[in-house]
């Protein structure tokens, strides 16, 4: 359950205005409003992956696990309580293996489906258009359609669109009626394909750009549903992909999509999630955290072709990768989930709230049983379920949802790591080295005109005392939680599921319009202030 961090040789660089002897001076800018962060930023993902959908959010209305509608009633009502803005579905990979119409009709003469991506595993599209869109209706949802352009045609997209959308006497509206769904589905968020560089084609930039613009030309509005177009975007630093696509296609596009993961690369063993030494727990919050330049450097180039941010950035794969747990099904992507990921999701999501202007969504990797995944479900058929630590984060970070971001200047000290274990790795750009900053820390004004701050502490040692002044803001009355535990590695599972979730923070204290802060070392921190 508590594995230990073993100790590693850092060099740790101090930061001018940071003294181990004096508190940490910081500031929150109230008077210096920035962009409203936009709720979608908080996204899921949920691919044909492992026992993310079968299993995972879906049992079936026969199942002897308590369900709502054949959903998992305590996976539901866990997803309930996040909030959720947005789900992206059917994939992933699996979404350009994906042919829509297997997914709807009487559940017995749908026809099964191998799972070419994952794992080889046979599905019997008992979960198809029908149950994802319904399932968002019931969570409150927009739902976000991946379309299959690697293997699919043009025809089967356009008539997927008109199925869901159209309400009209249409071959496809009548179809989803002999179906069971009289009205159509709101569907605005729409994928024109995934990963085309890879597992959706495995195309180059250019040609995808042409069968983007064909297959969107077939993509028709359907009565008062607009389709928010997005174009099958970059991994990671492949910058020429998004200037390609911004030349070709920029007129064309609403959102581009981003994916990047907390990987150590693609080839061999990527470490595991809850078995690691000091050197990788900080090369991996490193490594997260080189999100902002890869945002800022495609940003740049979406800011040259389009200047008025009319083309958003999505960022709807990411979060960390590690080796499937031992014992699992090869090809399912089952990992444990740390405390360690739980500061990965804080440090991304602080980054993505500084360019809401241009990421206007982000979806982890994936909502059950999958990567970074929010809730663990048994399987072993027992009904059993987990939060995990990556769930309290999103968790504790919902009022961020909507509100307006505020600048914060906070000092820090700042981790470098360096080992020969990383060294090896020959499949990610400079793996070698990794900064870390310590600290880190984001604001924002919400719309009761409070502050909410979260401050993250990812020193293994350290705890930190920082004063707060707002600058065009009187603060009077703070409040908070604190999501922490004894080690880094630590994770909950079936027999101890609370073993890192949050609980009250009381070391935040107010005087004369100054927030005092004690943070202890491995500690995420929300506060609401007013």
């Amino acid at each position: 359950m508590k594995k230990v961090i073993l100790t590693a040789t850092i060099a740790l660089a101090f930061a001018a205005s940071a003294s181990a002897a004096e508190n940490v001076k910081a500031t929150v800018h109230a008077d210096q409003a920035g962009a409203k962060i936009n709720r979608e930023i908080y996204g899921q993902f949920s691919e044909h992956l492992g026992s993310c959908i079968y299993g995972g959010l879906w049992v079936g209305e026969n199942s002897q696990i308590p369900n709502i509608k054949g959903y998992r009633k305590d996976v539901f009502e866990a997803l309930k309580a996040l909030k959720i803005p947005v789900m992206r579905w059917p994939g992933g990979c699996f979404a350009d293996d994906y042919h829509w119409m297997d997914g709807i009709g009487p559940k017995n003469q749908r026809p099964s489906l191998r799972n070419n991506n994952w794992g080889g595993t046979i599905e019997d599209n008992s979960f198809g258009t029908h149950e994802f869109l319904n399932l968002c209706e019931m969570l409150g949802c927009e739902p976000y359609i991946s379309g299959n352009v690697g293997s699919g045609t043009v025809k089967e997209m356009a008539q997927w669109v008109e199925y869901m959308t159209s309400d009209g006497d249409t071959p496809m509206a009548r179809l989803r009626r002999q179906n069971g769904r009289d009205k159509a589905w709101k569907v605005k968020y729409f994928g024109i394909g995934n990963e085309a560089w890879g597992c959706g084609g495995n195309m180059r930039p250019e040609y995808y750009s042409d069968e983007y613009r064909k297959f969107n030309t077939y993509l028709r509005n359907q009565g008062g549903n607009q389709l928010y177009r997005i174009a099958s975007g970059a991994s990671d630093y492949d910058y020429n992909w998004t200037k390609v696509l911004m030349d070709r296609i920029g007129g064309q596009m609403q959102g581009i999509s981003l994916h990047y993961y907390t990987c150590t690369g693609w080839n061999g063993p990527k470490g595991s999630a809850i078995n690691f030494d000091t050197d990788q727990y900080y090369w991996a919050l490193g490594k997260c955290l080189e999100i902002e330049e890869v945002i800022k450097k495609h940003k740049a180039i979406m800011d040259e072709k389009d200047p008025k941010n009319t083309i958003g950035l999505l960022v709807d794969e990411w979060g960390t990768w590690w080796d499937e747990e031992p014992g699992t099904i090869p090809g399912h992507l089952y990992q444990q989930n740390a405390l360690r990921d739980a500061f990965v999701a804080a440090l991304s999501l602080n980054v993505f709230h500084k360019y809401t202007d241009r990421v206007k969504m982000a979806n982890i990797a994936q909502v059950v049983n999958v990567l970074q995944s929010m809730i663990l479900t048994d399987q072993e058929g027992t009904g059993h379920m987990v939060l995990t630590p990556t769930y309290w984060v999103f968790q504790m970070y919902t009022p961020f949802q909507e509100a307006t971001h505020l600048p914060v200047d906070l000092p820090t000290e700042t981790v470098q790591c360096s080992t020969d274990y990383w060294k090896k790795k020959q499949d990610t750009k400079d793996n070698s080295t990794r900064p870390c900053p310590l600290l880190s820390a984001s604001a924002a004004k919400t719309k009761d005109g409070s502050i909410v701050l979260a401050l993250t502490n990812v020193s293994l040692d350290k705890a930190q005392t920082i004063d707060f002044n707002f600058a065009g803001f009187n603060a009077k009355q703070v409040s908070g939680r604190i999501l922490t535990s004894k080690n880094v590695a630590d994770y909950n599972d079936f027999k101890n599921p609370d073993v890192v979730a949050p609980t009250d923070f009381k070391d935040a204290k107010l005087k004369k319009g100054v927030l005092t802060v004690k943070i202890p070392a491995k500690s995420i921190v929300v506060l609401n202030i007013k």
